[in-house]
Parts: C-alpha cells; structure tokens; sequence
C-alpha cells in the first residue's frame, strides 16, 4: 500500500500481524506495529515526531528509524565531504526504484553515483508471522577490488525507549568504549577508550555502569562489541519488560561481526539508542578503519572486489512475550523455528518460515525469489 509518512513517499507491508513501513528515499524502516495493537506503538526512533515541530539536532532528514550506511558509516574524509559525499554514506538518502510491490514484498535498488555502486534491497513478509525478512546485493561497477563500510543503524526511540525500563541483549565477546572527541552536547557517563565485558562497562567515576538500560541522568556515549565467533548467527534484543514487547534481529556474524552501542539520552524523553550491526567497530572515516585494520583480531572493514557483487541478510521480529521475561539469555534460529529463551528459563517461540536460508550456504536470493504472494 502507498502511503505518505511525515511527508515521505512510503509502501506499508502487512500480513496480518505485522505491519512495516519502508520509505522509498533510502529504503529506510520507520515503522514497525502490531496488527492488534490499538495504540499501535511503534520502537523505532522517530525525531521528527517526537520533536514535535521543534527544532531537533538530527535534523529532517530520512535517516531515522532502521536505515542503512552504505558504502560510509560515520563522517566521510575532508576529501571526501569536499567531493560531495554525506555523513553515512549515499544510500540512506538516495531515491529508489520499485522494482517489485505487493502485500507482503518489496524490492527496491538505486545507483550509488559518487561510489560508483548500486544496492538493492528487499523485504519480505510470510503470513502469520512476527517476522520481517531483509536481503541486499551491494554491486561495485568499478574494476578493482575496495573496502567498504556497511552498517545497519537499528534505532530505537521514545516512547518504547524509556529509561531503567528498555533492556539490550546479545552475545558479545568483547567490548571497547569509544574514544572522547571534541566536547559533545551530551556528557560522557563511560570512560574513554577502554576494554570491558558486555553489559558492565567503566564509568568516569570509575564505577561500573549497566549499559542494558538508559541511565536516569543525560548522557551520550558510544561503545563496541565482538559478536561470539563461536556464533554463527548473531542478535540483538530491545525488550521492554512491562509492556511485555520484544524487537529483536538476527544476523550473520561474518557479515557483521560488530555491534555499535550509540547512547543518546538528553533531559527530556527524546531518547535514542542504536544497535547498529556492522563491518567496523566505530563509525570513523575510510582511512581511518583501513588504517586499524583489525580490532580484536577482527576486520574492521569488509571486501567487496571488481565488478562483483556482496550479499547479507537479516531478519527482525517484534512480538510480545509471555509474563516474566525480563533478560534475553540465548535467542536460537532451527528449523524455520525462531526460540528466545529468558534467563529465567521461559522461552517463546515464533514462526520464522523462511529463516533456514540465514543459516545455510544457499543461494541468499530465495527471500526475494519465492512466488505465491497475492
């Protein structure tokens, strides 16, 4: 269905439970409700709304809710900014084409010119199911092989976002705090570049700090995770224990072996988080990723060689839980079966028909490819 979301040309996607909004500017996820939810809240972040025609510091552009960074993640180079390309990369803000729309499908792509890349992106819904499938195809239309810089920024906001009550889980193997930069517009609550174990990590008072939860005091800070190698499916969980309503995602960790934690939390409720999957631990300019090249004994970037083209694939679910749950212990994808397990050792188990071919060595078009859609 065409729709206009907060002025932006938009295809809503339903199938009876879910129902998701993908804006045809950088085939962004900016919404993401419940069939049967009467107050139909959405968790991803939306400054546009929530500023309420105030003037907001990410501005009024596409870049909110689950968007893309792609091929850049982060400020671009001097050079690069002289010759034209944006904060995160082009694809978040190019225009694209429809390429397939129905019910429950959508494919998008658009050429990425100052790259010289294209990107095409599907999405893809079974009914019945809480689940929302992503594939892409990244293709590089020069002849020799570059690294680059792929993120997917998952945003959540206010008012799903709310402080000591929105817990994140996943399973990280090591973690690093950012650096400081020049003085933000938020004070730092962590301390500056230094090794942690996930959740707990070093606050400027020396003290450890939860990081599952936003703090009760304004803060801004940005941390990174290794994804457990033993792993090969990794995840991320935003669960909300009182409203009993659970995002997760599930993703490859050889596509996305880095999970960034980026903490915007001012005074008022204006709140953002994003767990941000991703080919790099920080979101830095190109030459300064390749110059590291690794953290932890990780790439910090990925390969995509001459004329060729690279994959991934993700899928998300939104869903409520069952009474008690209130920390995400294991989240395992078998036999088109997603199971979340509580630490408490509840679990809940949906539908994930089509998520055999996240783990497996087949051709990753099937998502897109597969008929029977009305």
């Amino acid at each position: 269905m065409d729709v206009t979301y907060d002025d932006f040309p938009a295809i809503v996607l339903s199938n009876g439970v879910i129902e998701a909004t993908i804006l045809l500017v950088g085939t962004s996820l900016v919404s993401l409700v419940l069939a049967d939810d009467e107050p139909r809240l959405n968790p991803l972040w939306n400054p546009r709304r929530i500023a309420a025609g105030r003037p907001h510091p990410f501005g009024n552009g596409p870049g909110f809710g689950h968007f893309v960074c792609v091929d850049g993640f982060g400020m671009p180079s001097p050079e690069e900014r002289q010759a034209g390309l944006p904060m995160h990369g082009e694809a978040h803000r190019r225009q694209y084409e429809v390429i397939e729309s129905t019910r429950s499908r959508l494919q998008l792509t658009a050429t990425l010119p100052l790259v010289q890349e294209s990107f095409t992106r599907s999405f893809r819904l079974v009914d019945g199911e809480n689940v929302l499938y992503v594939s892409s195809e990244l293709e590089n239309r020069m002849a020799f092989d570059r690294p680059v810089h792929w993120a997917e920024h998952a945003t959540i906001g206010w008012p799903f976002l709310e402080r000591r009550a929105t817990v994140v889980d996943m399973p990280a193997a090591r973690a690093k705090t950012r650096a400081w930069g020049p003085q933000a517009d938020l004070p730092h609550r962590l301390a500056s570049f230094e090794e942690f174990a996930w959740p707990m990590a070093p606050g400027v008072d020396g003290r450890p700090v939860d990081l599952r939860a936003a703090g009760t005091e304004p803060s801004g800070d940005h941390t990174t995770c290794l994804m457990d190698a033993a792993r090969p499916l990794a995840y991320i969980t935003f669960l909300h224990p009182a409203r009993r309503l659970l995002l997760g995602y599930v993703f490859r960790r050889n596509e996305f072996p880095w999970v960034q934690n980026w903490e915007y939390y001012p005074a008022d409720d204006q709140l953002a988080r994003g767990l941000e999957f991703s080919t790099m631990p920080f979101d830095v300019p190109r030459r300064e990723a390749v110059d590291m090249h690794s953290l932890f004994d990780t790439p910090t970037y990925r390969w995509l060689p001459a004329k060729s083209t690279i994959t991934s694939q993700f899928l998300l679910f939104w869903t409520r839980t069952p009474p008690g749950f209130a920390r995400i212990a294991d989240v395992r994808l078998a036999e088109g079966t997603l199971t979340v397990r509580d630490a408490a050792g509840a679990t809940l188990e949906l539908s994930a028909s089509l998520g055999w071919e996240l783990s497996s060595d087949r051709d990753r078009r099937v998502w897109q490819c597969e008929s029977g859609d009305p």
